[in-house]
């Protein structure tokens, strides 16, 4: 089953909306196959992994990391593969939670006279499909939070100099991340200031939407985002109340403008989720600034962070922090951090972990 987790994880930004899926077969104490889904529309990690066994599969067990699909999508049931090639035995991670599956696909291998397991290594199987486990669940995306800041705790000087905090190296790591995600959201200040192209260089498994979230909607069109909307699609979230002749300007130049109701019951950054996850975005990346940080990190919506920490100190009562927003009253109510992993990339640490909030 550690196999088959390992080859799930080469599906990582090709198989999304579909969840990451590995499977090893089994025969005696002998591999005899394995695979992976490989790209979304394309074979499922059982199909490959049964192609790659042959005949050799007749009678032998198949570890895979989520409950095998019984139903007809864009590929055909898996369990119909698995019972026409004499499968003895499944083993599965999880069930499978979209509606059309859960527990169906267990129950027509059971039904056929196949061995049926499952649980075994589920909570690695379930950190794993965290983001299709979400987006299944609620209807909404996967949250990662980017920020570079330096050993203080700052992500710009108090003059609101910010190039470069993080190395060369730092930032190449950050266009992989960029490779893997559905969307790239920047706040319209940050939008503004920085003038960002928001996209993947060199080019990866995804090429993300770039979204801005202003609450003015006064976003000039001279910024690079909206000069290249046509070549790169470009989401402009703002308030449904304040229609004016930038954001007509916007739409002229190839943006999509999608309104927000501003002091509205609903928080803002559940709004843009929701419509985010409306298009089956699975992964979404907060690239700053600090106000939007604050949006989704107050509405508890942020899954898990990557943070850059240059080895630099600028010291300043008004340099910017890189969460902004009310933040956290009480120790006890703060957000922690788990499966978190370290690793030094040139002069600086990066860290990525998972929020765990108290609810959780």
């Amino acid at each position: 089953m550690e196999r088959a987790l390992e080859l799930a994880k080469r599906g990582r930004g090709f198989a999304e909306p579909n969840p990451l899926v590995g499977a090893v077969i089994v025969q005696g104490d002998r591999v005899v196959g394995g695979g992976w889904h490989e790209r979304f529309g394309e074979a499922h990690a059982e199909i490959n992994a049964l192609a790659a066994a042959g005949d050799v599969a007749r009678g032998a067990t198949m570890y895979v990391t989520l409950e095998p699909c019984c139903h007809e999508g864009k590929t055909p049931p898996c369990t119909d593969a698995i019972i026409r090639a004499s499968i003895r035995r499944v083993v599965a991670a999880m069930r499978d939670p979209f509606h059309e599956v859960n527990g169906k696909g267990m129950e027509q291998l059971r039904n056929a006279g196949i061995e049926v397991e499952e649980g075994l290594c589920e909570a690695e199987a379930r950190r794993l499909n965290a983001p299709y486990l979400k987006l299944t669940r609620t209807g909404r995306p996967y949250v990662h939070a980017k920020w570079a800041m330096t050993l203080d705790g700052k992500t710009a000087t108090r003059s609101g100099d910010s190039k470069w905090i993080s190395s060369e190296s730092s930032r190449r790591r950050n266009h992989d991340i960029r490779g893997q995600m559905d969307a790239i959201i920047v706040g319209g200040r940050t939008a503004r200031i920085d003038d960002p192209f928001l996209t993947v260089r060199p080019p990866g498994p995804r090429t993300p939407i770039r979204v801005v979230l202003s609450a003015s909607g006064l976003i000039p069109t001279q910024l690079r985002l909206i000069q290249t909307a046509r070549e790169v699609p470009t989401l402009l979230f703002a308030d449904a109340a304040d229609e004016h002749h930038e954001l007509e300007a916007a739409r002229n130049l190839g943006c999509e403008v999608v309104p927000i109701k501003i002091g509205s019951p609903t928080p803002v950054a559940e709004q843009v989720l929701k419509e985010l996850g409306q298009r089956t975005f699975t992964h979404v990346l907060l690239e700053g600034g600090a106000g939007l940080l604050g949006t989704f990190f107050d509405a508890r919506a942020i899954d898990e962070v990557h943070v850059f920490i240059g080895g630099r100190l600028v010291g300043g009562k008004q340099a910017l922090g890189p969460i902004g927003g009310a933040g956290i009253e009480r120790l006890a109510d703060s957000a922690a951090i788990a499966d978190r992993h370290v690793e030094m990339i040139g002069n600086d640490l990066y860290v990525n972990a998972r929020v765990r909030w108290s609810e959780d």
